[in-house]
């Protein structure tokens, strides 16, 4: 079982991105367990299949920080039909790449985040047509007014694609929420979600609202994707690219279903566990 989970997975590249535009379709393998479910260890919540542990490309265990993202990992495998295709797999994916990758170098991960911050999506605005400019300004407007009230954070907004300077106290706010690995598997898993989402929209105040609960996943979608959604109104879309499409949506579903799901272990109080 080691060596089939290591060859399903070892050439899914960790950039979502990256996934989406290279659409990989491996040599898919027949199903090799009969269930998937959720045990205890000492590194969290383990992905079991048939009772034994399942090990990353990496070889190090497929766990959790929470029982809620184990079962959410196990229901990915139960869902398995016939064969294993990794594409439908996301949140497996992801915590491949957050335990074979981000938990090594967190400091790069948050860094690169920050760096987003010097050019934000949000931050750039088409000067047309002018049913554009509105639905920019209707997404966009109310997280900037949330980043100036949560955050103290002021940012500069320009027209087309010229860049503009940040202020440094501006990026400085909101890096300042960006976690760095310190405080546990739970930060490092946070730091992981928080990486894709910033990719993916090509916007780190996109993800920091998300990780904050300000934005839902289906409305950090819609505030990503402005500009495209226009184009496809206005032209069409052909195949490839809604398959695309929906791939990157599926991977921004599963790392917003890892920080909603810290978010709710985080307010639990002490001691407490989620009834099963």
């Amino acid at each position: 079982m080691r060596d089939i989970f290591e060859d399903i997975f070892k050439h899914q590249p960790l950039d979502p991105t990256e996934s989406a535009r290279r659409s990989l379709r491996p040599s898919l393998r027949a199903r090799f367990y009969k269930e998937a479910h959720v045990g205890e260890g000492s590194d969290g919540f383990l992905v079991l299949l048939d009772g034994r542990q399942v090990r990353t490309p990496a070889r190090r265990l497929l766990s959790a920080p929470v029982r809620g993202l184990a079962e959410a990992m196990a229901a990915e495998w139960t869902a398995q039909s016939g064969v294993v295709d990794p594409a439908t797999m996301p949140l497996t994916r992801l915590a491949n790449s957050i335990i074979d990758g981000v938990a090594d170098e967190p400091r790069p991960v948050a860094a690169e985040i920050e760096q987003y911050l010097g050019t934000d999506l949000l931050f750039y605005r088409a000067p047309e047509p002018e049913g554009l400019v509105a639905r920019q300004c209707a997404l966009w407007d109310p997280l900037l007014a949330w980043a100036h009230e949560a955050f103290g954070a002021r940012f500069v907004l320009a027209a087309g694609v010229i860049h503009v300077q940040q202020p440094a106290a501006a990026i400085a706010a909101l890096a300042a929420s960006i976690p760095r690995g310190a405080n546990g598997v739970n930060d490092i898993w946070r730091l992981g979600a928080l990486s894709v989402v910033t990719t993916l929209t090509g916007s780190a105040l996109l993800a920091v609202a998300l990780a904050a609960g300000r934005l839902a996943a289906d409305e950090a979608w819609a505030a990503a994707n402005v500009d495209e959604d226009w184009n496809i109104s206005q032209w069409g879309s052909d195949e490839p690219a809604l398959e695309r499409r929906a791939y990157r949506l599926a991977e921004l579903q599963a790392a917003a279903a890892v920080l909603s799901l810290l978010r709710d272990a985080n307010a639990r109080p002490a001691g407490a566990q989620a009834s099963h």
